[in-house]
Parts: structure tokens; C-alpha cells; sequence
């Protein structure tokens, strides 16, 4: 098992790392987390290409980065600089390069940082399936050497920074072979240039651990800041989601994978990839890093030190749970997908009212369903209505969660419906009262959620255990005392195991629980997906809900959007989209689109929409079908990596896809 990867997974501690100096502007080390984009416009177009920067700079990117994908493009830097600088604009630009040595060493003399890929500078993919000895596999490292070498002792010379960028999709034959499509590889790929610079005495670098899938570059990160501890190494870390797509899915994915590794005090320059115009990226960059500050802030204000729960943070297996039975057609526990919980607006002073926003919320989707109903009751008066409540319902929605202060004795357990859930808080003085409610879940064939901290838990252990098993639900409504929200879960669980205790985890994204960085939908979407993702991942989480939303409606489908976002269940299309650069060989933001009006009905399927063939076929590795740019205007199609249909007009392309899926027996009509 690799050393630590952060200071504490329990509160926001930020890696200190060296700092890192890109054109005047400090990366690591104390400095603000930094916020970057990229150009979309033909790098050659060099008025377009100024424009975007331009554009850019005033929404606030801190670093712009700019494709140079052959030698007359990075020429085409120094005219691009200069005007840039010219309009009285002084960040950084850093130049996006693949494939070609050559491109970078023309657009090392213009720009004060370089962008490489490990897995295909001086490497041309072949996709080989080759077994390398050790003599052929250190043939390789000297060829490597010696392609690396001059632009590592020219930046050196000119005082410019490098990114090691390495890409899931764009891992080269080389580390395939050795050590597979995986973080394990990701990580190997930049050791190898990271060592060839050092050996020049360089080490004004960033590192970068991107993929399409946020549960592979969580890993990945992880392991890269857990083996650079392991090496002595302190470069800071560029995080980014990449190929996220567009709209509310690329933002949950983006902070899924960037807001939890923030959280957990890695990353010191962020770039949010969305396919849309590049300035879109700015604000949500800004918004995870604000909180991401703001959760430092809270973590300085503690001395919380916990030990480590039991996640392999290196390597995703979900938590072992019981299976607990909400109705005979829906199970929930590590053996079932997570399911989804919503929280009504409306009270049971109001049942009639309440029953129309969940059915409501149903009708306007085509395929989720809550698979649980939260409501609150403090009031016996209010039993009449959870009464009515259920029995309107029937079995549109499989249970009940009942949050309440009343005493199992006042608690309405009897009525029609879906299977009732009590959820009620504990203090550790609560031993009593748990006995009572854990025999009244059994009387009433009821199921008990008990809200509480790990300290809780752990006073509680013995009246918990006495609770037999698939009666019992694990959760945490508010942070534990200098504790993230996330933190707060990581002890639950760890208090759980020393306690033998094997009950379902339910991950609440609750007002308590959120660092809302203002009332709009986007911060509450931020701040759900980071706090409920970044414990996804983790293996932890057996429900979800989020309770910040303002309708029943919203609640459901974010919830539904994070479980994909975290690939921890699918229940509609799968897109992964690249955001555009100068490399893309066409208008990839409408042509994603008219691939989502013509797919976006097909729940169990996974497309690739990708500008060209940089990422190409590793980054679509969970992809069932690809849509790529081969040739200006024209499109390669992909069955899995395979490439199956070539150079098709982009006017037919979409189509074409369409027949595909259907030759591939993967199509059902809207």
C-alpha cells in the first residue's frame, strides 16, 4: 500500500508543495488555488486566437493555455503573445502539445509555460500488444531521454515551467504493457519525464492526472501525491476532469473529481473542461475554489486528528453492507445500486400537497423514481396525515423516511403505503432511547436510520448492535466538531467498523452540511457533488439525497446526475465530450448537442463525442461508441476503441451514428 496522500481525510489541510513560478504568477506552495482555461479558436488564426484570450483574462483565468499541434501553430505563439501583451494583458500563456518535439521546442521560446503529454510526446501509438523485457523497456527510456532532453534544458534556460500532463486515454504502448490502462500506469507515464528532468537539475513542474471517469483521476491523483511523498517530490497538482461534456452533468462530474481531491487538500491550479465556450469554465472554477477556501479555513480552525478509516483510497471497492428490504421489488445495501431518497417541501400539515410534488416530480421524468420519500414530523397532531400520506402514495414510492423528535411511543408507525423508516438524532447519552426505538422498528416491522457522529456511534455501539440486522440505517444530517462533511462520513464509517456494525450508509447533502456559496441551483449542485462524491468514490454510500435543492423535482434528478457523475449507476446516456481546442476538427458544441437530441433516450448507453484523435480511443475506453474528428469535416466512428467507419461527412455523421448503435443491437426508440 502507498504512504498517505494528504494530511488529513478528515479536514481541508492543503499539501504544501514547491512553488512553482509560470510567468510571474506562483503555482503552489501558499499561493491561491489557481483558475485556467484554454482557447478554442485555430491557434494559426492569430486574431481569433487573441480574441478568446482576451476574453478569458477579463473572466478572471489566471493561466491560458493554447493547442499548439504542429511547428507553424507554436510560431504562430510569438505573434499571439506579443498582441496579447500588447492589449495590457499580463497572464500566463502555456502551450498545449502533443505528439511533436519539435512544435514544442519553437513554442518554448514564446510562452513561459509548456504543456506535454507523457503518453504521446516522441511516442506514436500503435495500440501493440507487446511484451517489453527490461533491456527493451530501458531502450525505450533512452530514446525517451533523449527526445525529452533538449526541451527540458531550454526551458531550464529560458526560466519557463512544464506541465507533465498525463492522460487515461493517452497512455503510451509502452506503460499499457507494463502496468495497464490504469491510475498505477497514469502515474509511472510522468515519473519517466519527471526523472529525466531532474536529472538536468530541473524541477519547475506540474503535474496533471486527468480522465474522463472522476473515480479513475481521483485515484490517480491520490497515488500520484501519495508516491511523490514516497520519492521525496513536492510538485504542485493541476486537476481536471477532462472530456466532462456540457451542462449540469459536466459540473457534477468536474466536481465530483476536482471538489473532493480539493477537500481533501490536493490540487493547486484547477481547469474545469466543458464543452462550451471556454469562458463558461471561470465562474465554476471559481466557485469550487471559493469552496474549497472556505472548508481550509475551517480545517485551520481545528486539531482534529482521526485515524484513517478503511478505504483503499487507491483503489475503489464499495463498503460491505447488509441488505435491508424496502419493499419486495427495491433492496438497498452494498449489493444494489445507491439508491435515492427526496426531501418534500411540502409538510404533513399538508399531505394532500405533499403526495402532488413527489407524483408530480414522476411524471416529469422518463425514468427515475424516488426510492424514498423524507418527511418531517414533530407534531402527533400531524399522524392523521402521514397516514393519508402513505396511503396516497400506495406504492409509487417503496418508503417512507419520517424524520422526527417524537418518542416511539407517539410515533404513528401503523397505516398503508410504502414501508415507514423512522429517522431520528442521537446524542451519546441516548442508550435508552435507541433500546425503545430499535425494539418498535422490530414491533411494527419498521426500519430505524439513526443521525449521529462517530463519537455517537461508538457510545451507542452496544444498544446498536442489539438492533437486528436489516433494520438499521447509518447517517449524518450536520458536520461532527472540526470535521468537513465528508470528514464527518469517513469517521461514521470507521466508528461503524470497529463496532462490527455492517448497516447501509445514507450520504445527506443538507443545508447543515453546506458550504453554499450563494442560493443559486449551481452552488447547490457544487456542493452536493463535491460532498456526496467525494465519498462515492470512496465505496461509502448506500442512499443519497439532496436536501438543498428547492423542489422535489430538482432534488430527484441531481441525486440521480451525482450517481452517474460518480459511475456508481446509470440511468441515461453516458457522454463523454472533449471541450474544444484548436486541434478539434469540427464544431464539437452543436454537434454534441445534435448527438444528445437523437440519443439522449438511450439510458444504458455510453457515446464519445471527441475533436480528434489525441485522447481518441484510450479516453473512450468506457465508452460503447465514439463519434471522431478524423480529417477537417470528416468523422471516424468507433465501436468501443475500434475504429469501424472512416472519413464520413460530417453533414451524415450523426445518422451514421445512429445506424450504428442500431447495427449493434444497443437501439430502443424514444
Amino acid at each position: 500500500m502507498p504512504s498517505e496522500y494528504c494530511p488529513s481525510r478528515h479536514r481541508t489541510v492543503r499539501r504544501l508543495t514547491r512553488v512553482v513560478n509560470v510567468g510571474g504568477v506562483g503555482v503552489g506552495g501558499h499561493n491561491p488555488i489557481r483558475v485556467q482555461s484554454m482557447t478554442t479558436s485555430d491557434t494559426e488564426d492569430v486574431a481569433a486566437t487573441v480574441a478568446q484570450a482576451i476574453r478569458l483574462a477579463e473572466a478572471g483565468s489566471e493561466l491560458i493555455r493554447i493547442t499548439a499541434p504542429n511547428k507553424a501553430a507554436a510560431a504562430a505563439l510569438k505573434e499571439i503573445r506579443a498582441k496579447f501583451r500588447a492589449a495590457g494583458f499580463t497572464q500566463p500563456l502555456v502551450a498545449d502539445i502533443h505528439f511533436l518535439p519539435a512544435a514544442a521546442m519553437e513554442a518554448v521560446e514564446h510562452v513561459e509555460k509548456i504543456r506535454v503529454n507523457p503518453g504521446n510526446y516522441a511516442d506514436k501509438k500503435k495500440f501493440a500488444v507487446l511484451e517489453y523485457t527490461d533491456a527493451a523497456y530501458a531502450e525505450e527510456l533512452e530514446r525517451l531521454h533523449a527526445a525529452f532532453t533538449p526541451l527540458v534544458l531550454r526551458a531550464k534556460e529560458l526560466g519557463r515551467s512544464l506541465r507533465i500532463g498525463t492522460n487515461h486515454g493517452s497512455l503510451s504502448d509502452r506503460i499499457m504493457n507494463r502496468f495497464g490502462d490504469s491510475p498505477h500506469g497514469m502515474v509511472e507515464s510522468a515519473l519517466e519525464f519527471i526523472r529525466i528532468a531532474e536529472s538536468h537539475g530541473f524541477k519547475d513542474m506540474v503535474l496533471s492526472m486527468k480522465s474522463s471517469n472522476p473515480k479513475v483521476m481521483v485515484e490517480a491523483y491520490r497515488l500520484a501525491a501519495a508516491r511523490m511523498t514516497e520519492l521525496g517530490m513536492d510538485y504542485p497538482l493541476h486537476l481536471g476532469v477532462t472530456e466532462a461534456g456540457e451542462g449540469e452533468d459536466a459540473r457534477i462530474k468536474s466536481a465530483v473529481g476536482i471538489g473532493s481531491l480539493l477537500a481533501d487538500g490536493l490540487g493547486d491550479t484547477i481547469r474545469v473542461s466543458l464543452t462550451e465556450d471556454p469562458w463558461h469554465e471561470i465562474p465554476v472554477c471559481r466557485e469550487i475554489v471559493r469552496r474549497a477556501e472556505a472548508l481550509a479555513a475551517l480545517g485551520a480552525a481545528s486539531t482534529a486528528a482521526l485515524p484513517a478509516d478503511l478505504a483503499d483510497p487507491f483503489s475503489f471497492t464499495r463498503r460491505e453492507t447488509e441488505t435491508i428490504t424496502l419493499s419486495t421489488k427495491c433492496l438497498a445495501g452494498s449489493a444494489e445500486t445507491p439508491r435515492v431518497i427526496v426531501r418534500g417541501v411540502a409538510g404533513l400539515a399538508d399531505w394532500q400537497a405533499a403526495a402532488k410534488e413527489l407524483l408530480d416530480a414522476h411524471a416529469a421524468q422518463r425514468e427515475v423514481r424516488a426510492e424514498g420519500l423524507l418527511v418531517r414530523l414533530d407534531d402527533a397532531a400531524h399522524a392523521a396525515g402521514l397516514r393519508s400520506l402513505r396511503k396516497a402514495l400506495g406504492q409509487a414510492v417503496p418508503a417512507l423516511f419520517v424524520e422526527t423528535t417524537l418518542s416511539p411511543a407517539d410515533f404513528p408507525f401503523d397505516g398503508d403505503g410504502g414501508r415507514l423508516v423512522a429517522v431520528k438524532a442521537f446524542s451519546p447519552a441516548d442508550g435508552a432511547e435507541i433500546k425503545a426505538w430499535g425494539e418498535a422498528a422490530v414491533k411494527h416491522d419498521a426500519l430505524l436510520a439513526v443521525d449521529l457522529d462517530g463519537p455517537t456511534l461508538t457510545a451507542l455501539a452496544k444498544e446498536l448492535s442489539a438492533i437486528p440486522a436489516g433494520r438499521l440505517i447509518l447517517t449524518s444530517s450536520q458536520p461532527q466538531d472540526g470535521l468537513h462533511a465528508t470528514g464527518t462520513y469517513r469517521e461514521l464509517v470507521r466508528c461503524a467498523a470497529a463496532a462490527k456494525l455492517k448497516a447501509p450508509l445514507w450520504i445527506r447533502a443538507t443545508v447543515a452540511n453546506a458550504v453554499l456559496i450563494d442560493p443559486g441551483f449551481q452552488s447547490r449542485l457544487l456542493e452536493a457533488s463535491i460532498h456526496a462524491g467525494g465519498l462515492l468514490v470512496d465505496g461509502y454510500g448506500d442512499f443519497l439525497s439532496c436536501e438543498t435543492p428547492t423542489t422535489t423535482a430538482k432534488s430527484l434528478t441531481l441525486a440521480y446526475d451525482i450517481l452517474q457523475g460518480a459511475r456508481m449507476r446509470q440511468t441515461k446516456t453516458e457522454y463523454v465530450a472533449c471541450p474544444s481546442c484548436g486541434r478539434t476538427l469540427f464544431d464539437i458544441q452543436s454537434t454534441t448537442l445534435k448527438i444528445k437530441e437523437r440519443t439522449g433516450h438511450l439510458k444504458s448507453v455510453t457515446i464519445a463525442v471527441m475533436g480528434c484523435i489525441v485522447n481518441g480511443p484510450g479516453e473512450m475506453a468506457d465508452a460503447d461508441f465514439g463519434y471522431v474528428g478524423g480529417a477537417p469535416g470528416k468523422i471516424n466512428l468507433y465501436v468501443g476503441k475500434t475504429p469501424v467507419k472512416f472519413n464520413i461527412p460530417q453533414e451524415e455523421a450523426v445518422e451514421r451514428l445512429v445506424d450504428l448503435i442500431k447495427e449493434k443491437g444497443r437501439w430502443v426508440e424514444a
